[in-house]
């Protein structure tokens, strides 16, 4: 994979360097790694799902966490007991550990995660606070240059 040089990003962007940022720990979070494979749905405008297949994993063996807007899916899977004596003339099931990590947008939570036939289903939903949502700013004709906007839509005896 080739680096990706965002040095003008960071020269010519003024307050874009955390999205610069963003996009280098990106290109640093799987890099070519391809197991376990993963898909990543959306379900609504604001509601999102990533399945990953787990085969052979169960619940005491996953651990799913979210730190600074990472999530991190862990499979830890304890050898056998008697996958020593065992005598295997094809060995293509993984038993391996593996680590996932998930780039999360800003607002973006975790509201549940469940195990089916294999495959991890994690529920993501985007909840914007309210003071980032979209308002709608009334205009007045004559609007004194002392005044505060009114919001459309909300109590104006409260203001």
């Amino acid at each position: 994979m080739s680096m990706i040089d965002l040095t003008p990003l960071y020269r010519t962007m003024v307050g874009f360097d955390r999205m610069a940022n963003m996009i280098d720990s990106a290109s640093r979070l799987d890099g070519a790694q391809g197991y376990p494979p993963y898909n990543i749905e959306r379900i609504g405008e604001d509601d999102f799902a990533i399945e990953i297949a787990v085969a052979g994993f169960g619940t005491e063996d996953l651990d799913i966490e979210t730190k600074d807007d990472v999530l991190t899916v862990a499979g830890r899977k304890p050898a056998s007991e008697d996958s020593e004596t065992r005598d295997f003339l094809h060995r293509g099931i993984a038993e391996r550990g593996f680590l996932r990590r998930f780039q999360l947008a800003d607002h973006v939570i975790v509201t549940g995660a469940a195990l089916h036939n294999g495959l991890l289903r994690i529920e993501l939903l985007r909840e914007l606070p309210e003071t980032k949502k979209p308002r709608k700013i009334q205009i007045d004709q004559d609007h004194p240059k002392d005044a505060s906007p009114r919001l459309l839509g909300k109590d104006q005896s409260a203001a």
